[in-house]
This record gives C-alpha cells, sequence and structure tokens, in this order.
C-alpha cells in the first residue's frame, strides 16, 4: 500500500523529501476570492457556526483557506492505513527531523532533532513550563494584552499571574522592561514570551530580544517562548527565534511552535517543544512519558508534511494575508477612520483600537452582538484591552469586505 510504513521505521508518508512544490495549483487566490460565507457555514466548523445563521466568524484564530494539497495526501496515506493508534517512536523522530529541518530552511536555526518533542498543543507545552521548567509556586510573567488561554491556564495549576502592560506608541507596541524587572523581583520567574505577538501581531527585534534577555539573566529566570504563528511574518520583519539569539538566551528558554497557525491544523491536536540546554534535557527525559503523551498520529503526520511539503502552498496564502492586512487598512481609512490600526507585522489577527470613538459599549460587544461578527473582545486580553478588539482578517477577501462594511454601520452609529 503506497505510504505504508507497517513494521517499519521509514518516513511517513515514505516519500517526503523537502520538495518546495507542495502541490500548489497556481489557482488558490482565485479559489480563496469565489468562497462564501455561505460555504464557510456550510463546512460547520466552530469559527463559522459559532455567530448563528448569517452571522460571521472573525473569534477565532483559523485561517479560511482550505488545506495545503501536502497536508490532504499524508491524511489520506494515514487513513487508508488506519494509523489512528498511539503515536510510535519513529513518527516522533520524523516530526523532530522535519521541524528542525523547516526552523534551519526559513529561519537560519538548527536546533537539535533529539532535543524536539511532540505535546498536543501549545498550552499543553505552557502547562508543562509552568509546572516542570519554573520555581514551585512562582508567578507567571505575562506581557498584555495577552492571548487569551495565558490569563487563565497558570491559575488553574495554582499559579498567580503578574501582568506587565505592553508600552503603546500610537499602535506600535514594545516592551516595558521596568515593570518585567520589576515583576521578576516581586517573585515572578517565567515569562511567557508570545512572537510573533497575539493579539498585537508584533514580531520583535534582535535588539528587543536581546534586551529581554539581559532582564531575565540578571533575575535568574526563565522564558517560554511561543513561537507558533512564526511562519506567518510578512516583507519587511524576519522572524528570529528567541533561543537562537545568543547562548544566555537558549540557557533560559523553553520554546514551543506547531504547524497548527501556518497551515491551519490545531484541531489535529500536534505541537513542537524545543529545548536548548541539557539541564531541561535531563529533566524532560526524568519525567518520562507524561511530557509527550496525547499528541495525535494524524497531527503529526500533518505537521511532517507541512513542513516539509507545505511552503509554495504558505507562501502563497501569506502573500494573500499580505494584501488582505493592507485592504484592512483601507477599508478602515474609508469606513472608520477612528479606529487605530497598525497592520500587523505577523499572524492574521487585528488589533482595532476603538477608544476615539464615544461608544455605549465596549466595541467588541457591539460588534459581536449588533453587526453578527463574532471578535474577542479586548479586555479578554488582560491590561490595556479596554477599548479595543482582535479580528480575525483571514477570510477571502470579499468576505473582509462586507465584515468592515458591517462593522462600520454599528461602530458609526454609536
Amino acid at each position: 500500500m503506497p505510504g505504508s510504513t507497517a513494521g517499519t521505521g521509514a518516513v511517513y508518508p515514505a516519500e517526503t523529501p523537502p520538495v518546495q512544490d507542495g502541490g500548489v495549483s497556481g489557482n488558490l487566490r482565485q479559489a480563496i476570492d469565489t468562497t462564501t460565507a455561505a460555504m464557510l457555514r456550510a463546512r460547520g466548523s466552530f469559527k463559522w457556526t459559532a455567530p448563528g445563521p448569517g452571522g460571521f466568524g472573525a473569534a477565532v484564530a483559523e485561517m479560511d483557506f482550505g488545506a495545503a494539497p501536502a497536508i490532504l495526501d499524508a491524511l489520506a496515506r494515514l487513513s487508508a492505513d488506519a494509523k489512528f493508534g498511539y503515536l510510535p517512536p519513529y513518527l516522533a523522530e520524523e516530526l523532530a527531523a522535519a521541524c528542525a529541518d523547516f526552523m534551519l530552511r526559513r529561519f537560519g536555526w538548527g536546533p537539535d532533532p533529539a532535543l524536539i518533542h511532540p505535546v498536543p498543543d501549545v498550552i499543553k507545552a505552557l502547562e508543562i513550563a509552568i509546572t516542570h521548567f519554573s520555581r514551585p509556586g512562582s508567578p507567571v510573567i505575562l506581557p498584555t494584552p495577552a492571548y487569551m488561554p495565558f490569563l487563565i491556564v497558570p491559575g488553574f495549576l495554582g499559579r498567580e499571574i503578574i501582568q506587565v502592560r505592553m508600552q503603546d506608541e500610537a499602535g506600535f507596541f514594545t516592551f516595558d522592561f521596568d515593570a518585567i524587572a520589576a515583576a521578576f523581583r516581586a517573585g515572578g520567574h517565567l515569562l511567557i514570551f508570545c512572537n510573533p505577538y497575539n493579539p498585537l501581531g508584533r514580531v520583535f527585534t534582535q535588539d528587543e530580544m536581546t534586551q529581554l534577555t539581559g532582564v531575565v539573566d540578571r533575575h535568574g529566570g526563565r522564558v517560554f517562548a511561543d513561537e507558533v504563528h512564526a511562519p506567518l511574518v510578512y516583507p519587511g520583519c524576519r522572524h528570529i527565534p528567541y533561543a537562537s539569539t545568543s547562548d544566555t538566551a537558549a540557557a533560559h528558554t523553553l520554546t514551543a511552535t506547531s504547524a497548527s497557525k501556518a497551515w491551519n491544523l490545531p484541531g489535529l491536536k500536534c505541537a513542537e517543544v524545543i529545548l536548548t540546554n541539557e539541564p531541561d534535557r535531563q529533566r524532560w527525559e526524568d519525567m518520562g512519558l507524561f511530557a509527550s503523551h496525547g499528541a495525535s498520529n494524524p497531527g503529526v503526520v500533518a505537521n511532517i508534511a507541512a513542513f516539509r511539503r507545505g511552503e509554495a502552498w504558505l507562501d502563497e496564502v501569506l502573500a494573500y494575508l499580505d494584501d488582505s492586512r493592507r485592504l484592512l487598512a483601507d477599508l478602515l481609512t474609508r469606513h472608520l477612520p477612528q479606529v487605530r490600526y497598525r497592520p500587523p507585522d505577523g499572524t492574521y489577527l487585528a488589533w482595532l483600537n476603538c477608544t476615539a470613538m464615544e461608544l455605549p459599549q465596549s466595541p467588541g460587544t457591539l460588534v459581536t452582538d449588533l453587526a453578527q461578527i463574532t471578535v474577542v473582545d479586548g479586555p479578554a486580553f488582560g491590561k490595556g484591552g479596554d477599548g479595543a478588539f482582535r479580528f480575525n482578517f483571514a477570510t477571502p477577501q470579499p468576505i473582509l469586505t462586507e465584515m468592515v462594511e458591517r462593522i462600520a454601520a454599528v461602530l458609526a452609529a454609536g
């Protein structure tokens, strides 16, 4: 049977050289633009069923562009062989090798495949980082506005959160290093560093990360680097893995990544934890099977296919998203000039600041309730979120245009 690996330690599927074609037809843009909201609702995803009949989904961080042919092919092979059991070691090893190769090609960083481990998702990776790689009982330091689960998970684990509000310079967000240092002095030990930044869209520079490393190192801290959006970076910016910036950064970092956001695979349950120092390697080994339990065979196979044969599809989608982030700027200028929006450096998530408008309720609530467009209201992201909302623009551009017009009709009416 094609692609079968029964009784072997072979790559799955068997033919996975690091080629660049990815099966892209060249017609992806046309296919995207002919997708309608009705078609998206009919697919039955949570993103598009949550708004109700006639509503629009822009809250959940998923894209509306289907899947890369290489991934569909790999999953079809897996299904044909009924590989639905627990994750075998050879697949975990192939995932590690594919992830390391992708990191080297895409970002110029070659982590050791032996130190790359599968986990179900980035949230599981964060739980592991807090529970096993931070000082027991210590608060977690979180720059805000922050990805919503980061404000919830530490509490489930019995940890306090020290929120450190990002500095907002006319929509360009930077770290408050003095406040981060104060959070370490207050007892914080693990800092959550999201790069590219959900929800603010920043891609941080080498200089910014060097400054951050200095603060963390002076206080004996740790960093959990969430780099799940790393492949989604636009021209003019470059993703630099935090752990790659220096030996000092590598010594205190646990990195989490996945193909889940760039190739739209979150429901398949697979991410990667990348270790970059010997003490963490030993601690991971001491944890045993618990650490990686839960990553699924379909998710691992899809990640392998994405990393090895999905880059051409990714680049075409990224070019479309680049157009969309600029289209969003034009639409807001035309319909809602009071809304402050800086096109993100990375991700497909827009941070829309409505504080210049006089509104009877928070803007995200108005948009969700009256425009029937589900977004995430700013307060859900912690300190600094009031008066803003997160808006997902990874949808066909005709739908994006209609959504902005609906939002304008509601917000402009006050």
